[in-house]
C-alpha cells in the first residue's frame, strides 16, 4: 500500500507541476473562490516585505506542492489510526441482535487510508487551491497535524497544533472540546461525564496547555513590532469582515446591502453560526469525538467569514473514512448535482457579472447560496446516517412489533 501512496504523491506532483507551467495558472490564481482576502498568498508576501524581511523564500509553486504532499501523508497516517480505532471500538462492543450486514469489514478498512490520501491529493479543488498559492494549504496542514496528534494521544502536540491552527485563523478554537473528548477516552478513568472529577481535571489541564501555547505564539507576534496592532488587524479582520470581496461564503453580499447601524447585530448573528453548534453536537456525539471533529471542520468551512474551496476540499477528503454510512445517505445525488453545477456556474456568472456586465452580484451570490445549501445538506445527511446506523446497531436492522409486523423508524 505504501507503493500506492508513493504513486499517488508522484501523480499529484506531476499534475500540479503541469498546471503551474500552463496558461491556466494565471487564471486560476485570480479566482475569488480560491484566494480570499485572508488566504491570498500575495498578501503574505506584501506583509513580509513591509517587515523588511525581503521577498518570501516560499513564494512559488514548490512550497505549495510540498505542503500538499505533506498534508496527504499526514492524512494517510491519521486515517490508518482512525481505521484501527474504529475496528477496535467495533470489537469491544457486544451486539444483542444480528447486525452483521452493517458492521465494518477488515478489507474496507485496509484500503481506507489510501482512499483518504487519493481524495485529498487528486481532488480538483485541492489542486486548484495549490495552483492559486492559497495559504489555505497551510491551514489544512495544521488541521491534519492536529488530527494525527490527537489520534496518537499526544496531549502536548495536539495542544500545540490546535494553538497554531487557532492562531492562524481563529475558528479552529471550536475543536478544543472534541479534541479533549477524544484524548479523554484514553487518559481519563471512568465514564466521561461532567460529574467525573478526572474529566474536569483533564479539561482544565489541557485548556491551560492550549492557552499557554497560544500565548507564546501571540507573544512572538508581539515581539516582531513590539505592538499589539496585529490583534485587531488579524482577528478583528476575521470577526468584523471589513473586506467584502466576493467569495464562496455567506457574508460578503449580505453586508454590502445591510444598513450600517444594523451591521454589528448581524455580524454577531452570522459569526455565532460558527460556534453555536458545538455544544448540541457534543451532547449528541460525546461518545464519538472523531465524527464530531469531522462535523465541526465541515461546519467551519461553511460558516467562517472568508471560506474558500480549499476548506471544502479538506473535509471532502475525510468522507472515505465514513464510507460505511453511505447506505443511509438520502440526498447524495442532489448534493452531487448541486456541487457540480455550482462549480460550473461560479466562473460563468463571475464573467457575466465582472467582465460582460450582463449580470449582477445577485447571480453570483445565488450560486454561493446553492453551494452552501449543498454543503449543509451533505453535513446533515452524514449526521443523520451516523445516528441511524447507531440506532440499528443497538436495536437491529429490522425492528418488528409484538405481533411480528415490520416497524417504521423515523429519526427526527
Amino acid at each position: 500500500m505504501d507503493l500506492w501512496l508513493l504513486f499517488l504523491c508522484a501523480l499529484g506532483v506531476a499534475v500540479r507541476a503541469a498546471i503551474f507551467y500552463s496558461p491556466l495558472s494565471g487564471a486560476i490564481s485570480e479566482r475569488v473562490e480560491l484566494s480570499t482576502p485572508q488566504t491570498a498568498w500575495r498578501r503574505v508576501v506584501e506583509a513580509l516585505t513591509l517587515l523588511d524581511l525581503g521577498v518570501s523564500p516560499y513564494e512559488g509553486d514548490t512550497f505549495h506542492e510540498v505542503v500538499d504532499i505533506t498534508t496527504t501523508v499526514i492524512l494517510y497516517l491519521s486515517a490508518k489510526k482512525t481505521a484501527l480505532h474504529l475496528w477496535e471500538k467495533q470489537k469491544s462492543r457486544k451486539w444483542s441482535v444480528d447486525v452483521s450486514a452493517i458492521l465494518l469489514r477488515p478489507k474496507s478498512l485496509h484500503w481506507l487510508p489510501l482512499h483518504v490520501a487519493a481524495a485529498y491529493l487528486l481532488n480538483p479543488l485541492t489542486i486548484a487551491t495549490c495552483v492559486a498559492r492559497s495559504t489555505c494549504a497551510l491551514h489544512n496542514l495544521l488541521l491534519a497535524l492536529l488530527m494525527l496528534a490527537t489520534q496518537n494521544n499526544s496531549i502536548i502536540l495536539s495542544a500545540v497544533f490546535l494553538a497554531l491552527a487557532s492562531y492562524e485563523s481563529l475558528y479552529p478554537v471550536v475543536l478544543l472540546l472534541p479534541v479533549i473528548l477524544q484524548l479523554a477516552q484514553k487518559e481519563v478513568k471512568g465514564k466521561l461525564t461532567l460529574r467525573n472529577p478526572y474529566l474536569l481535571c483533564f479539561i482544565l489541564e489541557y485548556t491551560v496547555v492550549f492557552l499557554g501555547c497560544l500565548s507564546v505564539l501571540l507573544m512572538l507576534s508581539y515581539s516582531l513590532l513590539y505592538s499589539s496592532d496585529f490583534i485587531p488587524a488579524v482577528y478583528g479582520f476575521i470577526l468584523s469582515v471589513p473586506d467584502l470581496t466576493p467569495n464562496v461564503g455567506l457574508f460578503w453580499y449580505f453586508f454590502t446591502e445591510v444598513f450600517e447601524h444594523f451591521r454589528l447585530f448581524f455580524i454577531c448573528i452570522f459569526q455565532l453560526n460558527a460556534f453555536i453548534y458545538t455544544l448540541p453536537l457534543i451532547i449528541v456525539l460525546s461518545d464519538h469525538p472523531q465524527f464530531l471533529m469531522f462535523i465541526q471542520i465541515a461546519l467551519l468551512a461553511v460558516f467562517k467569514s472568508y471560506p474558500n474551496l480549499g476548506d471544502v476540499a479538506f473535509y471532502l477528503a475525510l468522507l472515505p473514512t465514513w464510507a460505511h454510512l453511505n447506505r443511509y445517505l438520502r440526498n447524495s445525488f442532489l448534493v452531487l448535482c448541486l456541487l457540480l453545477s455550482c462549480g460550473v456556474l461560479f466562473p460563468i456568472l463571475w464573467h457575466l457579472w465582472v467582465f460582460s456586465g450582463s449580470a449582477n452580484a445577485n447571480f453570483y451570490y445565488a450560486a454561493t447560496l446553492a453551494f452552501s445549501t449543498a454543503q449543509i445538506l451533505l453535513i446533515s445527511d452524514y449526521l443523520y446516517a451516523f445516528r441511524r446506523r447507531e440506532f440499528h446497531l443497538k436495536h437491529g436492522i429490522e425492528i418488528k412489533t409484538e405481533d411480528g409486523r415490520k416497524m417504521m423508524v423515523e429519526l427526527k
